[in-house]
């Protein structure tokens, strides 16, 4: 089954647990072998000239692309294993790149390589810097894991409570488990962000680079926070957007999904869509527009609706739709279209509607190794069913999907990643929406807290995850003047969001396809 995407999604924590033996330690502090330093990228166009990729802006035909060669394993750089790490580089036009600026799409395991695509609209910051998308261990071009094509998600409808309904249910995460640590086999063990961190030390060095610059978005701030506290002296200007509560685990990161994305719905979509009555016949208040979800979800329940691919659009479907939707207020508009068009189909008896998207295995099984890996998950069956049924209760749009359940039931590797806490560490920029549906305002301000030397830029009336570089200019001036200009905000900062848009005339042919984190703008553009 399809599944939403997971940028979170963008997720960032520390781990609990006991101390590494000595051997592991000095492993893992040992020397890079020559034969990765002495490598050179060869760069080379990413896209045909005569040929370019439909939706390719302007200047992207400048995107040149090419691999370097890691150790499998960082703990084990003398055994012979090695992985291809895919990567891209988007250089000034005219003059020379003062810094080289590393940037990461979230996830974890979104593919990167064609993200600086997204810094086009950005002239600052690509006149001073090259820009630079990574494919991480375990994704897009590099190096793939798999979970053989399962996915546990959509398995069955989480609200039937029923004993049999949950068996299936939990079942199906702890077959998700076996089947990515199966399908993956040894390669799975080490996608990590312990060892993804180090495959980017590897790159710095291979650019010639004394110092990197970072911006990552969500599950990007873990991994910027992460290659912060294991690699303090390579930190140049590093800027982590919608932020997860990276001083925490994965557990605590995922387990907040439901009241964060029940708030970005109730507080900004039901509003919008009641706002939109006369576009939209969705209900005049927000809760007559909740109230027809709910409809519509029943109808679903009671008779999927065929896709044009052969499969159905049953409610969980449509549950994801709509949490895929509240990452943007400029997907508000294409997601009140289906959802107008759905509950119409239901009523009237139409026989099918358009197809909601399909997401690639090597994401899919990226996102559960570095989640499952990087850090424990606490309680078993038991516990998802208790933590379903009470997130469910209080947030029904996503608080039903323990969305980290397979990591219940994964055979965990000996690992603990050193803890952020800023110290030694250059001042880092946070920037953070305070309705941000996947990584919520609490969690960013909870590690902004911990992570010392730390500033703040937090954006008022404002719910998209995903803010720099999305047409804030307020946040663009602060995050350039950072990174170009070098100026350090004294003290935390905070700027207006962006109002949410009024429906544009002529879009009603918008397709579901177009609603999805918008941190994946360009990741089709290379196949």
């Amino acid at each position: 089954m399809r599944r939403a995407p997971l940028l979170v999604i963008a997720l960032i924590g520390a781990l609990v647990g006991g101390s590494l033996p000595a051997q592991a330690r000095e492993a893992r502090e040992a020397p890079v072998p020559d034969r990765y330093l002495a490598q050179h990228i060869n760069w080379k166009p990413c896209f045909d000239a005569q040929n370019p990729p439909e939706g390719l802006p302007p200047g992207g035909e400048r995107l040149e692309c090419g691999t370097y060669l890691a150790p499998q394993d960082w703990r084990r750089t003398t055994q012979g294993k090695d992985i291809t790490i895919a990567v891209s580089r988007l250089r000034p036009a005219t003059g020379t790149a003062r810094g080289s600026v590393l940037t990461n799409p979230g996830g974890p395991g979104g593919p990167g390589r064609t993200f600086p695509l997204l810094f086009l609209s950005q002239p600052k910051l690509l006149a001073d810097q090259e820009i630079i998308g990574i494919d991480v261990r375990g994704t897009g071009d590099s190096t793939n894991v798999t979970c053989g094509g399962y996915d546990w998600v959509g398995i069955t409808d989480p609200r039937d409570r029923s004993r049999d309904n949950l068996k299936l249910l939990f079942n199906a995460a702890e077959q998700q488990a076996r089947a990515c640590q199966t399908s993956s086999g040894e390669f799975g063990e080490v996608v990590n962000t312990e060892q993804t961190v180090r495959d980017l030390d590897l790159l710095r060095h291979l650019l010639g680079r004394d110092k990197i610059n970072w911006i990552g978005y969500s599950g990007g701030s873990w991994m910027g926070a992460y290659y912060a506290t294991y690699f303090p002296n390579r930190v140049g200007k590093f800027v982590i957007d919608s932020n997860t509560e990276f001083t925490s685990t994965f557990q605590t990161i995922f387990g907040a999904f439901g009241y964060a994305f029940e708030r970005r719905f109730r507080t900004d979509f039901l509003p919008w869509v009641a706002k939109y009555d006369s576009l939209y016949h969705l209900g005049t208040t927000a809760e007559a527009v909740r109230r027809n979800y709910e409809d519509v979800r029943a109808k679903l329940s009671a008779n999927p609706l065929p896709l044009p691919d052969g499969s159905l659009l049953t409610p969980i479907l449509f549950d994801l739709f709509l949490f895929r939707a509240q990452y943007s207020k400029y997907n508000f508009q294409p997601a009140a279209e289906q959802f107008s068009q759905l509950r119409q189909i239901v009523v009237n008896g139409q026989e099918s509607v358009a197809s909601l998207g399909r997401f690639a295995d090597a994401s899919n099984g990226t996102l559960h190794a570095v989640i499952c890996n990087d850090t424990p998950f606490r309680g078993g069956r038991d516990y998802l069913v208790r933590e379903s049924a009470r997130q469910g209760a209080l947030y029904p749009l996503i608080g039903w999907y323990v969305i980290a359940a397979p990591c219940a039931f994964w055979d965990r590797p000996p690992l603990q990643l050193k803890t952020p806490t800023g110290r030694g560490v250059p001042p880092i920029l946070m920037v953070q929406s305070v309705r941000d549906p996947a990584t919520p305002l609490e969690g960013a301000q909870r590690a902004h807290a911990k992570f010392a030397g730390s500033r703040l830029l937090t954006v008022t009336d404002e719910g998209d995850h995903g803010i720099y570089a999305f047409g804030n200019t307020c946040v663009d001036d602060v995050v350039e003047s950072f990174i170009v200009d070098d100026v350090v905000p004294g003290r935390d900062l905070s700027c207006a969001g962006i109002p949410l848009p009024e429906p544009a005339s002529g879009l009603s042919t918008q397709s579901a396809h177009a609603v999805g984190n918008p941190l994946q703008k360009y990741a089709g553009l290379l196949e």
